[in-house]
């Protein structure tokens, strides 16, 4: 019998894996390569530079976040013209790569998944509406499922667990892990540490430069907050496992955190306000706390610290290990090929 064959289609902002940040295309790297492992015949459509065990489709060398001379909208359009040239190679085409590829799905005859990654305004979602009934979707979290949308399963991203592990010796500050933007909530952060008299290291790419040099950076000082920028794939578990607590205060309803589950998978504990996918990825009491305000947040750090790590180590590998996320994604592929 052939294997299934299947296009993972990934972003062009950033390399396949990423090599700091890049969330869409870390999940199109984990996707594939577990695909890949379980015998899939996987075709990763990304840029020229990534990284893959299966085959590597790309009309785009580099990303147009990592270079500036990529002008992003042709980019992405030739990038998704190329997949779908192709679609007759394949049985399935799983769109990573939020609503663009969608309207081209009705010019091919091969069936079309998207993992829906969030609804970055409601002015997207009538091209989800229009493509509902003839392509398939999959949420990220039951918080975000829109109520206008079907989807055919809702299959929590998964991590490499064993890139993460228990740090040998984990305490003496908090972290803040993530764009800096507002929406992350960077300035509760700081105010929710300096509460609590425990030094923050703030670590990400800046994306609202403004916001950060208005809010964040005066109050770096290198000894209560430190900010470390962008970290490489290599060094976010020894960042992540050395905190005594992950402060994730975001103001937005985030559809999922990979902050949150990597730093679960170190044996961090997350403290995060009650917003989005938190209640699905955070177990109160268990593996971190869920809060409304800073005031609760800085209530909530001792308590967190003195949570069981190995534990919370143990919940992570057990809930979010690719392998799961793999699975879940072949029963899904199976669903849609079968209707």
């Amino acid at each position: 019998m052939s294997p299934l064959r299947v296009a993972v289609l990934a972003p062009v902002a950033w390399r396949v894996p990423p090599r700091h940040y890049g969330p869409w295309e870390q999940f199109a790297s984990l996707l594939a390569e577990g695909l890949v492992a379980r015998g899939v015949d996987v075709t990763l459509f990304a840029t020229g530079d990534s990284l893959t065990a299966g085959r590597l489709a790309a009309v785009v060398e580099r990303g147009y976040e990592e270079d500036p001379d990529v002008e992003p909208k042709v980019a992405e359009c030739l990038h998704i013209a190329h997949a779908f040239g192709r679609a007759d190679e394949f049985d399935l085409i799983h769109n990573g790569f939020d609503f663009l590829p969608l309207t081209y799905s009705g010019l091919v005859d091969t069936p079309v998944l998207t993992t829906v990654h969030g609804f970055s305004s409601p002015r997207i979602l009538p091209v989800y509406q229009r493509y509902d009934a003839t392509t398939a979707y999959v949420a990220i979290s039951d918080a975000d499922r829109h109520p206008s949308l079907d989807y055919v399963a809702t299959i929590h991203h998964g991590i490499d667990t064993d890139a993460f592990a228990l740090h040998p010796s984990p305490g003496g500050c908090l972290l803040f892990f993530g764009r800096i933007h507002p929406d992350k909530g960077t300035a509760e952060a700081i105010d929710v540490a300096l509460a609590c008299g425990i030094p923050l290291v703030i670590a990400g790419i800046v994306q609202d430069q403004r916001y950060f040099d208005e809010l964040v950076a005066p109050r770096v000082d290198g000894v209560r907050v430190s900010f470390v920028g962008p970290v490489a794939a290599e060094e976010r578990a020894a960042l992540l496992g050395g905190a005594d607590a992950l402060l994730h205060l975001i103001s937005f309803d985030e559809p999922f955190g990979f902050s949150v589950v990597e730093a679960l998978a170190c044996g961090t504990p997350v403290v995060a306000f009650r917003r989005g996918s938190m209640g699905e990825l955070i177990e109160e009491g268990r593996t971190g706390f869920l809060v409304g305000d800073v005031e609760a947040a800085a209530a909530a750090v001792g308590r967190a610290a003195a949570l069981d790590r190995a534990a919370i180590r143990a919940r992570a590998v057990e809930r979010f290990g690719v392998a799961r996320m793999v699975e879940e994604y072949l029963d899904a592929y199976g669903a849609v090929l079968g209707r």
